[in-house]
């Protein structure tokens, strides 16, 4: 019987079997930030370990620094603390730290793919959920806790526990204006948010196939919000010229004698996934979240849900404590909603594509009266290949900030938030309760709909724009 590509990354990263479904695996790239990374650091120090492979870790600042323009670190007084940390603690064992204003410097999971530090076939961790964005290169990666990253800093191996394995095949053409952000919202919706647990998804399908690869890593981004541990994308050739002349990925005759064997990396056509489920995506429009978990979401041309013709009793008071936080009424048009706030960015859609779509709505438009709309690259890199397109001259043009690279109001973990009782429409990947602030309701939508709404001031079918 043949093998999933889940299972032939996880087979040759076995240093040894511990029994009952547990291994202990060999971890290739840790990736480092300033939220987590100094309080793994506070415990190497306090246990007296050490890091023996510092050559595999890599570092940067993104929650807790500012996005004000000309920031520094300073600019945001209590994440300067960790700041500091981090530069203390990867300069005193040897670990790359990408800096502010440095290329390699932005979000963690945005910089990561696009230096190359991501390869197909690797293991990947980060004490971050998202971490399963790196999938999307075909890269087993997962979001650990403090103490496995401590783990993992001190013997470079994870102890983790086999997931059982899921394959979502997404089949079709996406309709215009459907994005991969609305695509995963419709998959989450369908599935639910435990719809993943104890899983490893592999996504396949002629949409995957012909998605770009920042596409695939939006996909996989929001893996987490299904309850899974990982998603994954096998590798094809828009994943090999995504990473051909990367800085740090193998250059010249090794790059392609590395591609070769990146282009082995798929399931067998025989492999067994223990759950596998087919999704048409030309079924799926232009999709915005009304409630508190990214599963409560319905198409932008779709009605709020009404708790009182839901049967179920559970869900039906959780229909209603949904609707209570955020402020709006079931049974009627989620379009048409004001909006206060939109914010553009987070590890879901702050890459140059994502900027384009939403540089193509706001061309030749401008911000609606009374509407706070924000631009956050996600990386250094993307800033600068953006504003080398002029893209940062459309949305100052049509009243946006534009900011600097970092997570901002996605977590609101800097002092960036939306205020209380106020509305946002957030290109992010979670709407928890106070997630981008105490008492701040969250829409999640693609970055196309995020500006259409900051031109229009309301939630707005972009297909209308």
């Amino acid at each position: 019987m043949g093998r999933t590509l889940f299972e032939k990354i996880w087979d040759q990263h076995i240093v040894q079997d511990l029994g009952d479904g547990w291994a202990l695996l060999h971890v290739d790239r840790h990736l480092l930030h300033d939220l987590s990374g100094p309080m793994a650091f506070k415990a190497i120090v306090e246990r007296g370990l050490d890091v023996p492979n510092p050559e595999l870790a890599f570092a940067t600042p993104d929650h807790a620094v500012s996005s004000a323009p000309g920031r520094t670190a300073a600019t945001f007084p209590t994440g300067q603390r960790f700041y500091d940390a981090m530069v203390e603690q990867t300069r005193a064992r040897g670990i790359r730290l990408f800096d502010l204003g440095e290329r390699g410097q932005g979000i963690v999971h945005v910089t990561g793919p696009e230096l190359g530090l991501v390869l197909p076939g690797a293991t990947v961790v980060c004490a971050d959920s998202h971490t399963c964005t790196n999938g999307g290169l075909g890269a087993l990666a997962f979001g650990v806790g403090t103490s496995e990253c401590i783990h993992a800093l001190a013997t470079q191996t994870l102890r983790l526990r086999r997931p059982r394995t899921m394959r979502v095949r997404l089949d079709g053409e996406s309709g215009k204006g459907v994005s991969p952000k609305d695509i995963i919202l419709h998959v989450i919706r369908l599935l639910g948010t435990d719809g993943g647990v104890e899983h490893a998804i592999e996504f396949a399908g002629g949409a995957i196939e012909a998605m770009t690869i920042e596409g695939r890593l939006t996909i996989c981004n929001l893996t987490v919000e299904m309850g899974a541990r990982s998603g994954l994308v096998a590798p094809d050739e828009k994943t090999i010229d995504f990473l051909r002349d990367k800085p740090f990925a193998p250059q010249g005759e090794g790059f392609e004698l590395a591609a070769s064997a990146w282009r082995l990396l798929a399931s067998d056509h025989d492999a067994v996934f223990d759950r596998d489920v087919a999704i048409d995506v030309s079924q799926v429009a232009p999709t915005v979240t009304w409630g508190t978990s990214p599963g409560q979401s319905i198409d932008v041309d779709g009605i709020v849900p009404d708790p009182a013709f839901e049967p179920d009793p559970i869900r039906r008071e959780q229909i209603v404590e949904a609707l209570g936080y955020m402020g709006i009424e079931g049974g009627r048009p989620i379009a048409g909603t004001q909006v206060d706030y939109v914010f553009i960015g987070s590890c879901a859609n702050s890459r140059l594509p994502d900027l384009r779509a939403a540089a193509e709505i706001a061309r030749g438009r401008h911000v609606a009266t009374g509407v706070t709309a924000w631009v956050v690259p996600g990386s250094v890199a993307v800033k600068r290949a953006a504003e080398a397109e002029g893209l940062d001259r459309i949305f100052r043009d049509a009243g946006f900030a534009w900011r600097e690279p970092g997570c901002s109001m996605c977590v609101a973990a800097n002092g960036e938030i939306i205020p209380p009782g106020k509305r946002a429409v957030s290109t992010s990947n979670r709407n928890f309760v106070g997630r981008q602030g105490p008492r701040a309701r969250t829409h999640l939508a693609s970055p196309a709909m995020a500006a259409a709404a900051a031109i229009t001031g309301i939630i707005t079918d972009v297909r209308k724009i």
